[in-house]
């Protein structure tokens, strides 16, 4: 049994628009401030990450276990599985001392 492979040569149909973006283009990037709140002090982490990003993800971005932290945005409570899809202000405040 033969099987046709097709052929580069043959005539070709009419050129479609891609439905994605062309590899070389880089997805769109949002600024996000995480400010580590601990024993008074503030340490802040200025990030730019691609739309759709996990907050879990940038938590262990910065060095942190999201399992061990509390997000804050506005005083209320994020999840950590929550995209992030607009520039942000996160509160982080770790739950357990790690040690």
């Amino acid at each position: 049994m033969r099987m046709h492979r097709g052929s580069s040569k043959g005539p070709r149909g009419p050129s479609r628009a891609p439905g994605t973006l062309p590899l070389s283009a880089s997805p769109r990037r949002v600024a996000v401030v995480l400010e580590v709140t601990r024993g008074g002090a503030v340490e802040r982490h200025r990030l730019r990450v691609p739309v759709g990003t996990l907050v879990r993800a940038v938590l262990r971005e910065i060095g942190r276990a999201p399992e061990g932290c509390a997000v804050l945005r506005d005083d209320a409570s994020v999840p950590l599985d929550t995209p992030i899809v607009a520039p942000t202000r996160f509160v982080v405040v770790p739950t357990f001392s790690g040690g």
